[in-house]
């Protein structure tokens, strides 16, 4: 039984089977967990989820933006763009099963006391145990009669800068966003969301976050994530591993053997 833990799909279903054969996965023995956006941009969103639910408990996945952003068209909090390509599964039949399926997805998940996987990163103030603190309050939110209101108050930039006392809409505003949409960090670990480049061509105020040094994070600790393809899964650090590679935008996909740490990748030919 092997464990897998896949970049963004971002609803490229072709690109992640190619992958899976790649590493002859087994879905009645093998593991497999996403970074998040399962979906968006891509052309297969319904054939993706309908496989990945089809994997029952040996699949898991954590949410990224694009996934809260079509939760969010559903609840008619946002209207649906021609680029977000959701139509076939807005239109489909079991639209209700993707969404509650969906909706009890964690922000963060573990697969151990020492790793931690989520969509855009760790926000360097938390500890790993609080990370799962926090994202276990968006999913009880999320997971309740309260979720259309949780999303209509969920978009915005601000707060950008996390103190406990937080509450209501702008702490689980700052939560999602710290775990789905992080890139940058600006002085006083402050959330920047308009740059996406590369650390090396982002301006001298800004940091990526893990680069930030994090006090609870030991170093036999580790965090998998994914959202930011123009990293291209390199952050120079051991445990801070990224698996977006950018499928989608005609790079590659990547997927980490977690017991072996060796990284499988496909390239998109289709671009």
């Amino acid at each position: 039984m092997a464990t897998y833990i896949v970049g963004d799909i971002q609803a490229c279903l072709s690109g992640l089977q190619k992958l899976l054969k790649k590493v002859n996965f087994c879905p009645k023995t093998d593991k497999l967990i996403a970074v998040g956006d399962l979906i968006g941009r891509g052309p297969e969103a319904l054939d993706t989820l309908e496989y990945l639910m089809g994997l029952g408990n040996n699949f898991d996945t954590v949410l990224g933006n694009h996934d809260l952003h079509f939760l969010a068209i559903y609840a008619g909090v946002r209207k649906a763009k021609a680029s977000d390509k959701f139509d076939d599964l807005l239109a489909s039949p079991k639209i209700e099963t993707y969404i509650d399926w969906l909706r009890q997805k964690p922000l963060a998940l573990t697969l151990d006391k020492q790793t931690l996987i989520c969509h855009a990163g760790l926000y360097p103030q938390w500890s790993i145990k609080q990370g799962v603190k926090y994202s276990k309050e968006i999913s009880q939110i999320l997971g309740s009669s309260q979720w259309k209101i949780f999303l209509a108050n969920m978009y915005g930039s601000q707060p950008n800068i996390w103190h406990d006392k937080l509450k209501g809409a702008e702490r689980n505003r700052f939560i999602v966003n710290a775990f789905t949409r992080m890139r940058f960090l600006e002085q006083k670990s402050a959330l920047n969301f308009d740059c996406k480049s590369t650390p090396e061509d982002a301006p001298k105020k800004l940091e990526p976050w893990f680069n930030i040094t994090n006090s609870q994070l030991t170093k036999h600790q580790s965090i998998i994530f994914g959202h930011w393809a123009a990293l291209q899964g390199k952050t120079r650090l051991k445990n801070i591993i990224g698996l977006d590679t950018g499928y989608l935008w005609g790079l590659s996909m990547t997927l980490l053997d977690f017991d072996t740490k060796i990284k499988y990748s496909v390239e998109n030919k289709e671009k």
